[in-house]
């Protein structure tokens, strides 16, 4: 047999393969494509007031390939009863409906957990204030200029379709700058930025000796000690290392939705419960894999040790976490379980997800309050082996020697720059050298890697805010 053949067969074998598991899972593409655009157009009208139609051509218009099939969905918007009913050729009907307080949830047909959000109790922050109520002005025509470049759009597609932008030196906003319909307390979806809130209500448990970072996760599920999963650590977790197979969340196109974990997000009443059914598929800490399971369980640890429902999780957010913070734009959203939706539902202004990242700039303290546990930044920057992009626990992170840490020091990024980050767009870029907060959100595509100007915004902001440059009236 020639090497040529060998090869086709080879090539044949696999694409079969490939085929057959791919039709296995194509019954779920209507569910889990209408279930995505169903939620993101249900959190972004009601809860943010954005328009319908231009938030889903942005948010479409980001995601490779979506164009294939977004022509044939019927997206029904009831501003009376405010839901979001999607169907695709027809079928593969979601339903997702706002709750006040709690944001939009996927009705998937279940009785939604009974729950009413607690009533809001002011509460006096511990982080210094950022910024007063007014839009801060870029404080110099470098910064100026940055701003300027974050919001122009190319001549030709892929567009940037920037939405906000946030720039903090020493704890105070030095710029700040909104697109159309968007404000100072529009609370937007962070994607998977929402992790590293999780891993900070993680950080929490952690410091009050509720759970414990090296030591087996107190699933039920997993109680058993000769299950193998038993040994999942918390840390294992926050870095995508505990080996469960649900396939892979690093990717926003059309093929993304042949994805085990996609079914569990928008075809699951209790996502938590499909994460924690799913097999190993390597032995815990063994090899790296974004998903999102990882952090819906995560979620559930949270739930579990904040009192079991959805408003207790609420009240633990704010005491511990946003009210120290001075967040008092953010919505945590739910699944129909009551679990919150950790791995990428939150929603919270441009200001609020700056502060947040100042919380991590302080190592883990607002004011003279320790909110995380001594060294939680640093923890949480740290590299994880084998992860190509540049991972930590719960943040992206340029320390270490991978790809995509290297990569993005190249171009321009600092060395010990740790971070936030949320598909087609979503960015809280932590610099302590530099003692700098940059947010950035909006809807680009996530390749190529230039598309969403950041690369450009970080040397900008960098340039113009270090030693020597002039912040007129700043710091």
């Amino acid at each position: 047999m020639t090497r040529r053949k060998l090869a086709f067969i080879l090539i044949a074998t696999t694409a079969c393969g490939a085929l057959a598991l791919s039709a296995a899972r194509a019954r779920d593409v209507p569910k889990v494509a209408t279930g995505f655009v169903a939620n993101v157009v249900c959190s972004e009208t009601f809860v943010s007031g954005l328009d319908p139609k231009r938030n889903l051509a942005e948010t479409t218009d980001a995601m490779p390939g979506a164009g294939l099939i977004t022509w044939a969905m019927d997206t029904e918007v009831d501003l009376d009863r405010k839901d979001v009913t999607v169907t695709l050729f027809g079928l593969g009907r979601s339903h997702a409906v706002y709750r006040d307080g709690l944001g939009c949830t996927l009705d998937h047909g279940e009785t939604l957990a009974d729950t009413a959000p607690p009533p809001s109790r002011p509460q006096a922050a511990s982080l210094p204030e950022i910024a007063g109520p007014a839009l801060v002005a870029p404080q110099s025509p470098q910064l100026g200029a940055a701003l300027d470049r974050a919001f122009a759009e190319p001549a030709e597609p892929p567009f940037r379709h920037t939405r906000a932008v946030v720039v903090m030196k020493d704890g105070r906003i030095v710029a700040e700058r909104y697109a159309d319909g968007i404000g100072i307390e529009t609370p937007l979806l962070g994607f998977s930025m929402s992790k590293s809130a999780i891993s900070a209500l993680i950080g929490i448990l952690v410091r009050e000796g509720r759970l414990t970072r090296d030591q087996p996760v107190p699933i039920a599920a997993w109680r058993n000690p000769d299950d193998p999963r038993h040994a999942i650590t918390v840390d294992e977790l926050l870095r995508h290392t505990a080996g469960l197979a649900l396939g892979s969340s690093l990717q926003a196109s059309l093929a993304s939705v042949l994805e085990p974990v996609n079914r569990m997000k928008y075809m699951e009443s209790d996502m938590a419960a499909f994460a924690e059914s799913a097999a190993l598929e390597s032995a815990p800490g063994r090899v790296w894999n974004y998903h999102d399971g990882n952090y819906l369980i995560l979620s559930h640890l949270i739930r579990n040790a904040a009192g079991g429902h959805a408003a207790d999780v609420i009240r633990f957010a704010r005491e511990k976490l946003f009210g120290p913070l001075g967040m008092r734009n953010v919505v945590m959203q739910f699944d129909a379980a009551g679990t919150p939706e950790g791995s990428g539902a939150m929603m919270a202004s441009a200001r609020d997800w700056a502060r947040l990242g100042q919380l991590y700039l302080n190592d883990g303290m607002a004011g003279d309050k320790r909110i995380l546990p001594e060294g939680w930044a640093a923890y949480s920057a740290s590299a994880t082996p084998n992860a190509w992009v540049g991972y930590g626990a719960g943040f992206w992170t340029n320390l270490g020697d991978s790809f995509g840490a290297n990569y993005r020091v190249k171009h321009g990024w600092p060395g010990d720059a740790f971070f936030a980050k949320g598909t087609i767009g979503q960015y809280v870029i932590i610099v302590p050298s530099q003692h700098l907060v940059i947010v950035r959100l909006g809807r680009s595509p996530n390749m190529p890697p230039a598309v969403d100007g950041v690369f450009d915004l970080v040397r900008d902001v960098v340039a113009a805010t270090s030693t020597g440059a002039r912040l007129a009236g700043g710091n």
